[in-house]
């Protein structure tokens, strides 16, 4: 269902446990509350609308306030949303609509999200004529067209995402492996294994014969190590024997 009316027996249950699967707003409100009379309407409509991506659990504070106390409602309508057991988002007051709809968009995910997520080309191709300057679509989309060897659509691609280390990294590659730089295949071949800390290590040792690529090779280990993030130790230790092959 996509509204739920809670109380203080079952809030665990309905409103934290919940949350883990699906973003559950809470509507804080009171019988004798006008406001509250005309945001509720609003707040349904908008739950309804993404029926099976979030709910709406409506709190009577009157009749619940433990739940008040605990959450130190002040003042009513209190619209909070939870995620994974934690208040993500919240406001207090009437709002109008439109303000209501970007609330709700902001905590489930969009078409393009989707689509980004089921990967295949025809759904992030979908994804980028929604909206067209997506980085992770691009890069997406890019590996596949690599993986199929048509790489002058897949650096186009990748050129128009600037800033990103993926991008970066990937279009390093894909120049690279057009050029034929000595020592690379094997690092890439280990990289396509799943190997990236091999990966990492024969980029780093093919620094010295990349005469003329060096900045590839450091874009294409840059975009590697930006996957383990930046407290990896591994991912450390490999930026500062980069620095050294570099510097």
């Amino acid at each position: 269902m996509a509204v739920i009316d809670v109380t203080e027996a079952d809030f665990q249950e309905n409103v934290i446990d919940q949350s883990h699967e699906r973003p559950v707003v809470v509507d804080f409100w009171a019988a004798w509350c006008g406001p509250c009379r005309m945001l509720g309407p609003i707040l349904e409509q908008a739950a309804r609308k993404r029926e099976g991506d979030v709910v709406l659990a409506k709190i009577d504070t009157d009749a619940n306030r433990s739940l008040a106390a605990r959450f130190r409602i002040q003042g009513i309508p209190a619209v909070k949303a939870f995620k994974d057991g934690k208040v993500v988002a919240e406001f207090v007051g009437a709002q109008p609509p439109a303000a209501v709809e970007r609330f709700f968009d902001s905590l489930v995910p969009s078409e393009a999200d989707r689509l980004v997520e089921a990967g295949d080309e025809a759904s992030l191709r979908r994804a980028l004529e929604l909206e067209p300057t997506r980085a992770d679509a691009k890069v997406a989309l890019a590996r596949i067209l690599h993986g199929r060897g048509e790489n002058d659509e897949a650096l186009k691609l990748l050129e128009a995402v600037p800033g990103d280390h993926a991008a970066q990294g990937l279009a390093a590659r894909i120049r690279l492996e057009q050029a034929g730089t000595p020592g690379v295949q094997e690092a890439f071949v280990a990289l396509d294994a799943g190997e990236r800390e091999r990966a990492v290590d024969l980029l780093i040792e093919a620094l010295g014969s990349a005469d003329g690529h060096k900045d590839d090779v450091r874009q294409a280990i840059v975009g590697i190590l930006d996957e383990f993030g930046v407290e990896h130790p591994f991912a450390r230790d490999a930026r500062r024997r980069l620095a050294a092959a570099l510097y």
